[in-house]
């Protein structure tokens, strides 16, 4: 046999042999290479984690870890890996997990109804890289409260409730920056000057609704609630918020668990800045986070010229209203009567 046919039958076994490679190669890189039941899941990277990190993470989730790491190194991922919240979908490649492994997909972050900044940190340290410790120290730095107008106590009124597109590896001072920014974009100049026009400031807008969203469930009696207390401030009046005394008796008992039904008549002397049967005015923050409808309450109130309120033993969820203490009075011995019928003691 000729040396030429000899090059040649090698030329053709190594080009064979090349093409049979490159099929098995492109079968490592483009087939399944998932082993989850799901239709998605999302694989979370932390903050600086290595590569070795990345693939501990994704072990669970991945058939052929060697398979992932081949098209990885051809694809210059470990030396570019990226932290954040990651989705990988049922039967993606490897190729395909290598792309999703850089893509960080933004948290769809909610939260409303929190009683104390403490609350709300914990809540969102659940949805994103940062814990509730690093919120806590965010929320309260003193140069940042100092230079945005707040205080330890009031903070939790820069929070609006809402659901706001995030980052999970977003730091807590990111996460803090950016609320200020939203706070900022809902008080516009149309919600503070409504605000001023009932002797309020932003801030004093959302401690009082607050009080009106812990009032009533009831959001198309809110404004009414709202009329009610603003009328009481107007006059002097301490505001005698059933649910100030409650949140007073909650933080001397440092027990915010605690499920209250009934005020007592003890608790209404209770010492404390919290307290609106003892102080007049509004306390110094908000005794809870309101939503949106009791902000709205109080930017635009009920004009009305009552002055009392209870519980309505008619109408579950609402509240009858009064202009003289004699009218009250006698809603209030209804509602009274009807608590202790249902043997309701705290």
């Amino acid at each position: 046999m000729s040396t030429k046919k000899i090059i040649s039958i090698i030329s053709i076994v190594v080009i064979s042999g090349l093409i049979i490679y490159g099929f098995v190669l492109i079968g490592q890189i483009f087939s399944s290479n998932t082993k989850f039941s799901q239709d998605e899941v999302y694989v979370h990277v932390p903050t600086d984690a290595s590569y070795e990190q990345v693939l501990d993470s994704l072990t669970p989730y991945v058939t052929n870890v060697e398979r992932f790491e081949m098209v990885a190194s051809k694809m210059s991922y470990p030396e570019n890996v990226k932290s954040g919240r990651f989705l990988l979908t049922k039967g993606m490649n490897s190729y395909e997990l290598v792309k999703a492994m850089r893509y960080n997909v933004p948290v769809k972050l909610a939260f409303n109804n929190q009683e104390r900044i403490e609350n709300l940190a914990a809540r969102v340290g659940t949805q994103i890289e940062a814990d509730s410790a690093s919120l806590m120290n965010s929320f309260k730095d003193s140069i940042f409260l100092k230079e945005n107008g707040f205080t330890e106590e009031n903070v939790l009124a820069m929070f609006i409730p809402n659901t706001y597109e995030v980052y999970w590896n977003t730091s807590a001072v990111k996460f803090r920056d950016k609320m200020i920014k939203e706070y900022r974009n809902f008080w516009n100049n149309e919600r503070v000057s409504k605000a001023k026009k009932q002797g309020l400031t932003p801030t004093d807008a959302t401690i009082l609704a607050s009080i009106v969203h812990k009032e009533s469930v009831k959001k198309d009696e809110r404004p009414r609630i709202a009329g009610v207390y603003l009328n009481r401030l107007r006059s002097g009046m301490p505001l005698q918020a059933d649910p100030t005394v409650i949140f007073a008796k909650k933080k001397k008992d440092n027990d915010f668990n605690q499920v209250i039904k009934r005020v007592l008549y003890n608790d209404l002397f209770l010492n404390s800045p919290y307290n609106t049967y003892k102080v007049v005015g509004l306390p110094p923050g908000p005794i809870a986070m309101p939503d949106i409808t009791a902000l709205e309450a109080v930017l635009n109130p009920e004009k009305n010229n009552f002055i009392y309120f209870c519980a309505s033993t008619d109408r579950f969820g609402y509240h009858e209203f009064a202009a003289t203490l004699a009218e009250h009075n006698v809603n209030a011995k209804k509602y009274a009567d009807w608590v202790n019928a249902q043997g309701i003691k705290r």
